[in-house]
């Protein structure tokens, strides 16, 4: 398992641990409290907080099988979806309070939705693909803005714009540049894909894949030689071999 992947789960497992400690505090509390009324809701949020822990135990469990496998358990997907998003606010702040880098946790957890989406090898046909991109993208001096209209673009090689359209044309597959989450939400409800291919910071990429949930995300990091947000770049390696994983060997295509 590698070392990033290894960190989130690391951080659930102590989550886990943290919570339980704290239900064990609740019920001293719940046994030594002379109110009954106090008594009763203490035990009630006690057996809650147990019932939503056994889940998550569960779905780590889970996610650890599946990245040992490297095979999807259709049993555990449920689990596994709903461990990740009721998780990953709490890891973020245990991760922030152990003095672990939000970027490292994030970043973490991307790899752990990577491996979870290539564990259910799904394919689908390369138009109900989107690949969705940041504008940054772009070179930040060009006048010829691909938001809307990726067509706009004059093919100068001046960025990786160029390189995306051509996969795009290469592969039959849907593209788009967005600016944020809402332009990324509005586009996937116009394209309604069966899978997305993500490009974005950490921070982009782990809230939009929870935003995008249950459809199959595969995140790329971005690279950012010249800070966030300008003039980013793309391992277009990594963003072929997301293409060929999703659209492997339908209709006997070579990516």
């Amino acid at each position: 398992m590698h070392i990033r992947k290894r960190l989130f789960i690391s951080l659930l497992g102590l989550a886990v641990a943290f919570i339980l400690l704290l239900v064990l505090f609740i019920a001293y509390l719940a046994f030594n409290w002379n109110l009954p009324l106090h008594r009763l809701i203490l035990l009630a949020l006690a057996v809650l907080v147990v019932f939503l822990m056994g889940i998550v135990t569960f779905g780590i469990i889970g996610i650890i099988l599946t990245i040992w496998s490297a095979r999807a358990i259709p049993s555990f997907q449920h689990l596994i979806r709903a461990t990740l998003h009721l998780m990953f606010p709490l890891v973020t702040l245990l991760g922030r309070a152990l003095g672990i880098s939000q970027e490292q946790i994030r970043s973490s957890f991307i790899e752990v939705n990577n491996q979870m989406i290539r564990a259910r090898r799904e394919q689908v046909p390369s138009n109900q693909i989107l690949i969705l991109a940041p504008h940054c993208l772009q070179n930040s001096e060009c006048p010829h803005k691909i938001t809307l209209h990726p067509d706009n673009c004059q093919r100068c090689g001046k960025c990786q714009v160029t390189d995306l359209i051509s996969l795009q044309e290469q592969c039959g597959i849907n593209l788009a540049f967005a600016t944020g989450g809402t332009l990324a939400r509005r586009y996937v409800q116009v394209y309604r894909p069966r899978a997305i291919i993500a490009i974005a910071c950490d921070r982009d990429l782990a809230s939009g894949i929870q935003d995008a949930s249950p459809l199959p995300v595969l995140g790329v990091l971005n690279e950012r030689p010249c800070g966030p947000c300008v003039n980013t770049r793309v391992n277009l390696a990594d963003v072929e071999a997301a293409i060929h994983f999703f659209a492997e060997n339908f209709r006997g295509e070579v990516l």
